[in-house]
């Protein structure tokens, strides 16, 4: 009786089976292959920014030890470079 209501269904086969079984396994096998290529550029993405942020603070440091212990006097009201703090003090008797 199913087979007078939907003619256009036929039954399943040994061969189709196995075809629908190794397109699931492959369909699996690419998903987990572009998952590790995502997870492998995420990974290169951040050793990039890790070296760069490495970069910047050896050259920050480089810098300030450049010029650790001198002086320099400006007389313009713009702040200076740097992370300086201006403090006033009193002299102790």
């Amino acid at each position: 009786m199913n087979i007078l209501l939907y003619p256009e269904i036929v039954e399943a086969s040994l061969p189709g089976l196995f075809k629908t079984i190794l397109m699931i396994i492959g369909a699996l096998v690419l998903l987990r292959f572009l998952g590790r290529v995502m997870i492998a550029k995420r990974n290169l993405d951040e050793e990039r920014a890790d070296l760069a942020r490495e970069k910047a603070f050896v050259r920050e440091r480089n810098e300030k030890l450049k010029n650790f212990g001198k002086v320099t006097v400006s007389k313009s009201k713009a702040s200076p470079k740097g992370d300086v703090q201006d403090v006033d003090y009193e002299e102790i008797k």
